[in-house]
């Protein structure tokens, strides 16, 4: 959900951009930002945007293990620790 302290027009952004940049440093959140009134961009400090991929690649790693172990399950078992290890060189994981 949007705050909607976090929204501010594209004219306001760039009067102060130093300032919502700080900000968005600090709080790693991002920020709407408007033309005429409609929601056109999000604007996010580096760390807060990483942290979210991060966050995005270990649920679709999560989602992976589940839909592996589901499969297997319905085909024969496979220990965890050997499925996740091949899930792990999969996509160039190390434990």
């Amino acid at each position: 959900m949007i705050d909607p302290a976090a929204v501010c027009s594209v004219k306001e952004f760039k009067k102060k951009a130093m300032e919502h940049a700080v900000a968005l440093k600090d709080s790693k959140s991002p920020l709407v930002l408007t033309v005429n009134g409609n929601a056109e961009l999000v604007v996010q400090g580096a760390a807060g945007y990483q942290e979210m991929v991060d966050r995005i690649a270990e649920l679709e790693l999560v989602a992976e293990v589940k839909n592996e172990l589901a499969s297997r399950s319905s085909s024969g078992t496979q220990p965890a620790e050997k499925a996740l290890a091949e899930l792990g060189l999969k996509h160039g994981l190390r434990g």
